[in-house]
């Protein structure tokens, strides 16, 4: 139905979620009624481990299919996006952490 490609795309749109939501939710600390920043976090963090699964099983089809070629010109571009990924998303997310629990102790 969908070919494999499908995979990295999702992947970077997962990500770039995983990355705008913290955003959204620093912009808009200072507005009152602004309850939902745990929820978003946590949508935050899926959205990130959801981008990363999605490579995995895109890298498990390079296998399957033996596509060394792809898989030795890719693998370590591919571990490097997703560790900028991983650690971006835990800076944004203790970012709204820190944030929000001061506005809390206010």
């Amino acid at each position: 139905m969908f070919g494999a490609g499908w995979l990295n795309l999702g992947s970077l749109v997962f990500g770039l979620i995983a990355w705008i939501l913290p955003v959204v939710n620093i912009a808009q600390h200072n507005k009152a009624g602004c309850r939902k920043w745990a929820a978003l976090c946590v949508a935050s963090v899926s959205a990130c481990a959801i981008s990363l699964h999605m490579q995995l099983y895109y890298t498990d089809h390079l296998v399957k299919i033996e596509d060394w070629s792809a898989l030795l010109d890719t693998s370590h571009a591919v571990a490097s996006v997703a560790t900028l990924l991983l650690v971006v998303t835990i800076i944004l997310n203790v970012i709204t952490l820190v944030v929000y629990s001061k506005k809390l102790k206010d």
